[in-house]
């Protein structure tokens, strides 16, 4: 198997730009890079994107998923294994919505929708349970955890209303030079935001989310429900702001 960055993301359903970030950030490499820049996929690099596919479903963060592959007990094959169980619970589900289908159109079609779903989100917690408390152990992640473990109603309130005020502003201001004045109070806001409610968040770390904003299809949507370009201009912002 041998396969081009386009025809490995299609396989994926992700973009060619989350391809190349992961490539950057060394989660999944490409076979080889051709003298012209073109990027190759192997089995050995499908098989790992399967694997961060599996647990970005469970909702891990990249810097999880790449300290669980840095594990000297790290099992793939079980990886593997358990994402074939979801896929078959997620076939499952469609069958039941090819049956609801069926019903309307005056077929008969037994159909246990229901049981499936709650099958899926019950397997799907428990595995994104499994893989944090047996590779969860960053010290991000631990102090992200202890800090909302101690978060009352108020706290979690004071912290959606922050995140808020700070993407509004930001969005506000898309347009702008990212590197000005106004843009980088912002962006250091949000570090203070950050380590405020979740973990000590270095330049550093800052940096490598200013690039998951946009390589993310997920984290890129959610910030620009604050104005589309929002995400963009964040992550230029904080690539100014930690250049610094």
């Amino acid at each position: 198997m041998r396969l081009s960055i386009g025809e490995t993301a299609a396989l994926f359903g992700i973009s060619v730009r989350t391809l190349r970030y992961y490539d950057e950030i060394g989660l999944v490499k490409p076979l080889e890079i051709s003298e012209s820049g073109y990027r190759y996929y192997g089995e050995n690099e499908i098989s790992k994107l399967q694997q961060v596919m599996f647990y970005r479903e469970l909702e891990l963060s990249l810097k999880e998923i790449a300290h669980i592959f840095d594990r000297p007990d790290y099992d793939s094959r079980q990886a593997l294994e358990k994402h074939l169980e979801m896929l078959k619970l997620k076939r499952r589900h469609i069958d039941g919505l090819i049956g609801l289908v069926t019903e309307r159109l005056g077929g008969t079609y037994m159909s246990d929708i229901k049981t499936t779903v709650k099958q899926i989100e019950e397997t799907k917690a428990k595995y994104a349970k499994e893989a944090r408390e047996r590779w969860g152990n960053t010290p991000e992640y631990k102090q992200s955890e202890e800090k909302a473990a101690s978060m009352n109603a108020d706290d979690c309130n004071d912290m959606a209303k922050d995140m808020d005020r700070i993407f509004l502003a930001l969005a506000e201001i898309k347009d702008s030079d990212p590197a000005g004045e106004k843009a980088q109070s912002l962006v250091k806001e949000w570090q203070k935001h950050l380590t405020r409610f979740y973990y000590n968040c270095t330049d550093e770390i800052l940096s490598g989310l200013g690039e998951m904003y946009i390589a993310d299809e997920r984290f890129k949507a959610n910030i620009d429900r604050y104005g589309e370009g929002t995400a963009e201009f964040l992550s230029k912002a904080i690539k100014a702001y930690c250049s610094k």
